[in-house]
């Protein structure tokens, strides 16, 4: 039996037919290289509008390129960046930081559901700067988290406050903000509680692959073509990174169908919820289930024909995205209910 991957991840589906015929109108006549294109211009602007401030927008071809350059921005080489333990440029990033940053460093701080822990983070920022250890310079943060729980404002204020006391850069990465701010995140507070840069989530989200570099403070811009070129970023045909960003957003400031299909694919993900006949982990705030499943019984859903990944806690992660539809999810909790039936005598 073929493997099924509807809900192996949110990066499986195919783009929104909004992104392809953006791609599509791009694509007539000719444009000026290199991000200089009247696609890029437009789609960093409506990327300002939608978080109502004034910014440095550019575009990369992936999450990890996004991040890492983000982070060589904020930190030295001899420095390190501070982020939770499970973060993506932590644990699936391949040490990409470090190489873009020519040796930047990374230090994980423990947090549940994906979430730095105050206390810690305070302990990290206390630690004295010594010769023999890379210092900390610059905080990442992540919402959705890799576990899809959401920060409030007010959770993200309290971790970025310390750190700009110590005069530390602060980047946010957004591989799934949409889902965030479909879950009541207000995308404007960015700017309020002291992000510097911030990554928005294209990919994801129901794009091709592409990612908006967002830099909140504009200092942090200086020569940054050239930094971005000579981190292999700064494309050609850059219109193609751009437009995309045209049909996520559409033209009003309410995040189009970027915001409207991540609020779908969380809505799928809370119906899949309730058919869940397995223990859930970590709460349901965004568009992904960590369930407790032993290997027996992922075998056996994997028998069934269904893929999905064991995750770093080692729960068994389903994601939902724009394309999964209620029938994929009754589909799916059938075939668990089944499982789980068949469980429950040897459990006894």
């Amino acid at each position: 039996m073929a493997a099924r991957y509807d809900f192996a991840s949110d990066n499986v589906a195919g783009a929104m037919p909004e992104v392809m015929e953006a791609l599509v109108a791009a694509n007539a006549g000719t444009a000026s290289g290199y991000g200089t294109d009247h696609v890029s211009a437009l789609a960093a602007d409506r990327i300002r509008a939608l978080l109502d401030i004034d910014a440095e927008v550019r575009f990369t071809a992936s999450g990890t390129a996004a991040n890492a350059f983000a982070l060589t921005c904020l930190a030295r080489p001899h420095e390190a960046v501070l982020a939770h333990e499970h973060a993506h440029i932590c644990t699936d990033e391949t040490g990409a930081p470090g190489f873009f940053g020519q040796g930047v460093g990374l230090i994980g701080l423990p947090g549940a559901s994906g979430k730095i822990a105050l206390p810690s983070l305070e302990a990290a920022l206390a630690e004295p700067d010594v010769s023999y250890r890379q210092p900390a310079a610059a905080l990442s943060l992540t919402t959705a988290t890799e576990y899809g729980t959401v920060y409030g404002e007010d959770d993200l204020a309290a971790l970025i406050a310390p750190a700009k006391a110590k005069g530390y850069g602060v980047h946010l990465d957004g591989a799934r903000l949409a889902n965030a701010v479909a879950a009541g995140f207000d995308l404007k507070s960015v700017a309020r509680i002291g992000v510097d840069i911030l990554v928005i989530g294209g990919t994801k989200a129901g794009s091709t692959p592409t990612e908006a570099v967002v830099f909140l403070d504009k200092a942090l811009g200086r020569r940054l073509d050239a930094r971005l070129k000579h981190a292999g970023q700064l494309v050609s045909k850059g219109r193609f990174l751009a437009a995309p960003w045209l049909g996520l957003l559409g033209e009003g400031n309410d995040g189009g169908p970027w915001a409207a299909r991540a609020a779908h694919a969380n809505a799928m993900a809370r119906k899949l919820a309730a058919l869940m006949p397995f223990p859930l982990r970590h709460p349901v705030e965004a568009n992904g289930l960590f369930v407790d499943m032993d290997d027996a019984a992922l075998a056996r859903l994997r028998d069934k024909g269904w893929f999905v990944y064991r995750f770093l806690d080692g729960t068994a992660r389903f994601m939902c995205s724009w394309a999964t539809t209620p029938e994929m999810v009754e589909e799916l909790g059938a075939a668990l209910a089944e499982i789980a039936l068949d469980e429950a005598p040897r459990s006894r």
